[in-house]
């Protein structure tokens, strides 16, 4: 007689779903970052359009801030990644220190409007930059209020940076003439 191997058993109850995961609270997780690197802060949370914005203060700015703000960067990174990687939903959380990307906005915003005096007065396209992706959307975001002026990105830089021209917004051509349909008689 042939002898047929028996079946492994079969679990008679379902393994349990895990539990859903509870998001992160980005203030709590930036908080402790921060008290890792030894530094002593404040962190206040402020609701954005789209996410929310960390404003850390402290005694010792520049060493959160960096060279060119690539620290307060790095570290706006690490807990975008540290939110993300739990929970793929979560929404972008910016992190400034002391007031340094609204000034840094500021300065931008100031920079761009002068181009576009410039484009205004002498007629001329403007070319300006290289900016990162959020600049970019910035100064589209204020160029697109100004009728008279627009700005267009020009091809790609190294690690996402590209520049950009400010011209005189070229108008669309008016639709041509048509001659009205004639009635059959």
């Amino acid at each position: 007689m042939d002898s047929q191997p028996t079946p492994p058993p079969v679990p008679t109850s379902a393994p349990s779903p895990s539990p859903a995961l509870t998001p992160l609270d980005p203030l709590e997780v930036l908080k402790a970052m921060l008290d890792g690197l030894g530094l002593q802060t404040h962190v206040d949370r402020y609701k954005q359009d789209d996410g929310v914005l960390l404003h850390i203060a402290t005694v010792e700015p520049g060493r959160l801030i960096g060279r060119g703000g690539e620290t307060l960067n790095q570290l706006q990174y690490l807990l975008n990644r540290i939110l993300m990687r739990h929970d793929p939903n979560a929404p972008r959380v910016v992190v400034d220190c002391e007031r340094y990307r609204e000034r840094q906005r500021d300065d931008l915003i100031r920079s761009v409007v002068q181009a576009a005096e410039k484009v205004r007065r002498w007629g001329d396209p403007v070319r300006i930059g290289p900016f990162n992706p959020f600049e970019r959307r910035l100064i589209h975001q204020r160029m697109e209020r100004d009728p008279e002026m627009e700005v267009i990105s020009e091809g790609g830089e190294s690690e996402g940076s590209k520049h950009m021209i400010i011209r005189i917004r070229e108008t669309p051509p008016a639709p041509p003439d048509r001659p009205s349909p004639v009635p059959n008689a």
